[in-house]
This record gives C-alpha cells, sequence and structure tokens, in this order.
C-alpha cells in the first residue's frame, strides 16, 4: 500500500465515527447494492428502523441523530400541521461535498416515522438538500383528517 494511499484510508474521526468506514457502507456499497432505486429503498428503510426504535418526543429524536451520528438536527419551524428540521454537521458536510448523488432518505423516513408515531396522523417527509450552506433541511407534513394506523 502506497503512502499516499494509506493516508486517504487513515481513520477521519467525526462526531465519534470513523468517516471513512462510515462512507464506505452508506455511500459506497449501499449504493452500489441498492442501484437507481436506493433513495426509494432507503426512505422506507428508515420507516422501519423509526419502528424499531419508537422515540417519544421531539427531543429524543435529536438525540437518537447525534447518538447514531447521523448529524445534529434541530428544529426550525413548526406550524399546526408542518415540521421543519435541520440537519448539519461535519459528517453531513462531508457526504455532500464528496457524494453527487447526497440524499438523506433514510433520515427523512426515520423522522417521518417518528413524527407520524407521535402525533398519529399520516406524515410524509421530504428532503432538500442545501449544497451552499452543506445541510439538508427536512419538512415533516401530516393532515390531523388522516389517521395512522398505530
Amino acid at each position: 500500500m502506497s503512502e499516499l494511499t494509506a493516508k486517504q484510508i487513515e481513520p477521519e474521526l467525526t462526531e465519534g465515527v470513523s468517516i471513512f468506514g462510515y462512507d464506505l457502507i452508506r455511500e459506497v456499497l449501499l449504493h452500489d447494492l441498492l442501484g437507481p432505486d436506493g433513495p426509494e429503498i432507503l426512505y422506507w428503510a428508515g420507516k422501519r428502523l423509526a419502528r424499531k426504535y419508537p422515540l417519544e418526543s421531539v427531543s429524543d429524536i435529536i438525540s437518537f441523530f447525534q447518538k447514531a451520528s447521523w448529524g445534529r438536527l434541530s428544529i426550525v419551524k413548526e406550524t399546526k400541521d408542518e415540521l421543519t428540521f435541520e440537519l448539519s454537521g461535519s459528517i453531513i458536510e462531508k457526504r455532500m461535498k464528496d457524494h453527487a448523488h447526497f440524499h438523506c432518505k433514510l433520515e427523512a423516513g426515520f423522522i417521518a416515522q417518528q413524527i407520524e408515531s407521535q402525533k398519529g396522523f399520516v406524515c410524509e417527509a421530504f428532503e432538500h438538500p442545501r449544497k451552499r450552506s452543506l445541510t439538508a433541511t427536512f419538512t415533516v407534513k401530516w393532515d390531523p383528517k388522516d389517521t395512522a394506523w398505530l
């Protein structure tokens, strides 16, 4: 292994996680395995993860993101039928800079299902990568007339 190659794979730690290891799985392996349907599959996988790890509040969701090394999640805005979150942090910045196919569908599905379980209404989350600020926002919408099967 050349010195340059060894340096390239030297574990860069951010928020307690090796970015290289995270990148291998998240941005290379999953992308190759799932192909063009990857983003949609990851959205539903995020919903499934949320069902396995039910959380009681938005602050619990924020803590979960930190523990899972998914980035720093914060609430931007809340209305009667919508929540807007922002996801930031060095891992998000690096993913955005390094990958043209960047998306946060897994995180969007996870948030949608958590809010659905907490509110009792069918929810959908939309992600909005912000290349300029190297963040992603999520808009979670629900209809109070559309009750979820809980």
